[in-house]
């Protein structure tokens, strides 16, 4: 973990279901600032659960999620926290998701789906909402006249970073990234990948990266923590991971990752 205060504190975190389902029973982990935590696991295991919990997304059964905006804050509790408390720190603690279609809008062009954020937390307006949407598709990789596009009309790629851009507007300090490349074809992947990389160390962002896939993981984690039937399973920075996996779990995981090759950013898909 890197030097100073987590920035995200989970202690004891766990979710069961009316239907007595225990998604996540006893979760805990830390993440420091510009840090990226991997959760993997396999399907069913609960780490997207703890994903929308950690930004209370869903509210949790048990369990403690802290976030400090900064070294010198105090921490917040979010779970202490009414959703009229939580309003500001939302545009903080941001989300991008599995699949970038299923999480734009269709009715809504690119430009518009990054300028959302901008307008509903007033952090720009009129003519400086469309060069701020100007700035951002760039930083991502994408031409300004992409902007008038509707999802459908961009690849899966193109798509994942418009995503991207939207979470990035609103200047968040953390962002869970649920399965982000997983819908890309590899050699996307590694472009998208490549960006995050790149946004985490320009910005200072802190990541909880969630996966199946452990190359993938490999290639940007500082940390993984490997979840089975709702419970952390083992631990251990990424290289430990891959060349001592204690868990069968892990090492199953392990053996079906396939490679994934780390090759230039430039360009887009």
């Amino acid at each position: 973990m890197k030097a100073g205060p987590a920035r995200i504190e989970v202690a004891d975190l766990a979710k069961q279901f009316a239907d007595g389902t225990k998604a996540v029973d006893g979760v805990s982990f830390e993440i420091g600032a510009g840090e990226t935590l991997a959760l993997v696991g396999e399907s069913g295991s609960g780490k997207t659960t703890t994903g929308r919990m950690v930004l209370r997304l869903l509210e949790a059964s048990r369990g403690s999620v802290r976030y400090r905006r900064d070294a010198s804050a105090e921490p917040i509790e979010l779970f202490a926290r009414s959703e009229r408390e939580l309003r500001p720190l939302r545009r903080e603690l941001q989300i991008v998701f599995q699949d970038p279609l299923a999480s734009l809008d269709p009715r809504r062009t690119a430009g518009e789906a990054v300028a959302e954020g901008l307008r509903v937390h007033g952090l720009a307006r009129d003519l400086a909402v469309d060069e701020r949407v100007v700035d951002l598709l760039a930083r991502v990789g994408l031409a300004p006249a992409l902007r008038a596009r509707f999802p459908h009309e961009l690849s899966g790629g193109e798509q994942q970073r418009v995503a991207i851009a939207r979470a990035l507007a609103v200047g968040p300090t953390f962002v869970v990234l649920d399965e982000p490349v997983s819908a890309l074809d590899v050699s996307v992947q590694v472009q998208v990948l490549n960006l995050l990389l790149d946004l985490q160390g320009e910005f200072g962002l802190s990541y909880l990266f969630i996966a199946h896939d452990l190359s993938v993981v490999h290639y940007v984690a500082d940390r993984v923590a490997v979840m089975q039937a709702g419970r952390i399973v083992e631990t251990g920075t990424a290289d430990e991971i891959f060349e001592g996996a204690a868990h069968p779990v892990t090492r199953a995981l392990l053996a079906a990752s396939p490679r994934l090759y780390a090759t230039s950013s430039s360009g887009t898909a």
